[in-house]
């Protein structure tokens, strides 16, 4: 997916997200321009730095979707943080490093599941092997003694031995073997000798309490100190399969090669999407304290991670220099202009994303690969109910939609969600009642059952 060409990038992202072409386009060429750094000499590859974007509109037009479609085309590492969430150092919150720990755990564990799903079959096997000995223990062999005069037994003619292709044993073996597979004994309860990990919470609850921030992997190095407990639990032999087909993955796995793999992956691929960069925009004019604390030196310790920077992680090192930032924000009162120069710099693409009304409002119900229309369609076709929605009702939803978003708050595609969900609530609570009834929603049902919260603002403002 690497080797796709931006109008290829394009085309696929139109698949999910309605419109913002410009915006598209300029984080489609963000991406190709990685996978052409990566083709150049290496000397010249650590000199050309990615071309970070920040994306301006109101909330709800498609700036989060556009960066996390964006990273799923590609299967690269990606986060989506909050700057606001960030304090400037001495001040009570985030540290603004923890986004690329954040990133690199995201790219360890990416890694071992594309090495588990490779290891999958090796397991399975690995887990029926030990189902099958608990099932049928190994009988033990008689060997032969050294020769003692005393004993009869003993010396060069020992007893008798049976080959193994020949042995009951191993026949039972292969028939139990089939009817595992078969899933005859899925309902069999067996002991199974499990690790405890009641130790291993308390462990995470304590690591997790601000011990990771500073790059300390505390949860393995207790692991290695403390003995790994196990305790038997009686489970049916599914339930087993589960347990030791995992037992089995997590000792397959190479986690040294994994986190090697995923912090080249973090390094050369992840994406980190800083949403709410606005937030921490220093307002010319205003006061010196309250709400604007600390935000210009929010600014500049994100500044370093962005301009590029070594950060220390769990798993280690970590460098930010090719690291894609996508930031987003609505500015409405203040701008880019407000935020310190240095990080300005840092983000030399700007791209305005453009508010949404009926006719988007439409579209977005009708095209998208998985639209509302489709997803409540095949929610409430799970309990057999048919519903089919009319084009008149799809615009009537998208004008009410629109004529809602300028009457209240603006938020965009969001208020999608709620009018549509208001819509087939009462289908969705009595579903089994209308099984095998086909429902049809037309645009009168739509002005029906919304015109009483229209006429009523104060109510839709809490409702819609």
């Amino acid at each position: 997916m690497e080797s796709l060409t931006p109008r290829e990038i394009v085309a696929e992202l139109d698949n999910y997200i309605v419109g913002q072409a410009d915006a598209k386009k300029k984080v489609a060429i963000a991406l190709r321009n990685r996978w052409r750094r990566q083709q150049l000499p290496e000397a010249m590859r650590d000199d050309v730095a990615p071309k970070n974007i920040i994306m301006i509109g109101p909330t709800g037009v498609g700036k989060t979707e556009i960066a996390r479609r964006l990273s799923k085309l590609v299967d690269a590492p990606f986060v989506k943080v909050e700057a606001s969430k960030f304090t400037e150092v001495g001040y009570v919150g985030r540290d603004c490093e923890s986004m690329i720990r954040e990133l690199t755990e995201v790219a360890v564990k990416m890694v071992s599941d594309e090495m588990k799903q490779s290891l999958m079959e090796k397991a399975r096997s690995n887990a029926r092997r030990r189902i099958l000995d608990i099932l049928l223990p190994a009988q033990p062999t008689r060997v032969p003694r050294a020769f003692n005069p005393m004993d009869p037994g003993s010396g060069d003619e020992g007893p008798a031995r049976i080959t193994p292709d020949d042995s009951a044993e191993v026949r039972t073996r292969e028939m139990l073997r089939k009817k595992l597979d078969d899933g005859e004994l899925d309902a069999n309860e067996i002991d199974l000798e499990v690790r405890d990990t009641g130790s291993r919470s308390m462990m995470q609850l304590f690591t997790n309490s601000g011990m990771e921030e500073m790059g300390v992997n505390m949860q393995e190095m207790f692991g290695r100190l403390m003995p790994q407990k196990t305790r038997k639990r009686k489970l049916t032999i599914a339930e087993a399969r589960t347990i030791l087909e995992q037992e089995e993955l997590d000792g397959l796995v190479d986690m040294d090669a994994a986190v090697k793999a995923a912090i080249e992956r973090t390094e050369n691929h992840g994406i980190v999407f800083l949403d709410e960069i606005d937030k921490i925009a220093s307002r010319h004019g205003g006061g010196g304290g309250g709400p604007d604390v600390s935000r210009e030196g929010v600014q500049r310790d994100i500044l370093p991670i962005v301009e590029g920077s070594t950060v220390t992680t769990k798993y280690g090192p970590v460098r930010t220099d090719h690291v894609l930032f996508i930031a987003a924000g609505a500015f409405h009162i203040s701008k880019v202009s407000d935020l310190i120069p240095e990080l300005q710099g840092r983000f030399p693409i700007r791209v305005h994303l453009e508010s949404l009304n009926a006719p988007d409002f439409a579209r977005i119900l009708r095209e998208p690969r998985h639209s509302l229309i489709r997803q409540y369609t095949a929610m409430l076709e799970t309990e057999g109910v048919s519903i089919a929605f009319d084009d008149g009702a799809i615009d009537a939803v998208a004008r009410i939609c629109q004529e809602i978003n300028e009457s209240t708050e603006n938020i965009g595609a969001r208020r999608l969600h709620t009018i549509m969900e208001y819509l087939v609530e009462d289908y969705s609570f009595d579903a089994p009642a209308h099984r095998g009834k086909p429902i049809r929603i037309t645009a009168a049902f739509v002005e029906e059952r919304l015109e009483q919260l229209r006429e009523h603002r104060d109510l839709a403002r809490y409702i819609l």
